[in-house]
């Protein structure tokens, strides 16, 4: 990923020319159905959604959710919240919650904050 990501839709480096033109042409789009993704989730609350649910709540295409998902995961936006509900495929899919809502970050003794041993 180019040093971009997760600010803006991006290729793997050493991608053909065409992604990262790919990438660009929907920056837009992109960035408001982050928008639109993160508003749905964090109306939901501690209930949060998966990715078909974002998508089909908008109308989307189930694909097109997933990447708007992960640069909101990428950006700390929202986080798995340890939950999981089953998509339209049958599979079980991660439920995503604003991190208010996400499971406790871990305790960490006072040595793992200077880098030290435990």
């Amino acid at each position: 990923m180019s040093s971009d990501y997760p600010k803006r839709p991006t290729a793997k480096a050493g991608s053909p020319e065409t992604a990262f033109e790919a990438a660009e042409s929907v920056a837009e789009v992109a960035k408001t159905r982050e928008a639109k993704a993160l508003v749905l989730i964090l109306a939901n609350g501690s209930r949060g959604c998966t990715a078909d649910e974002v998508a089909d709540t908008y109308e989307w295409e189930r694909y097109s959710s997933r990447p708007r998902l992960s640069t909101l995961k990428a950006r700390g936006e929202i986080v798995d919240s340890g939950l999981r509900r089953k998509g339209a495929s049958g599979r079980n899919q991660v439920v995503w919650v604003v991190p208010e809502y996400g499971p406790p970050a871990p305790v960490r003794n006072q040595g793992e904050l200077w880098g030290e041993a435990a």
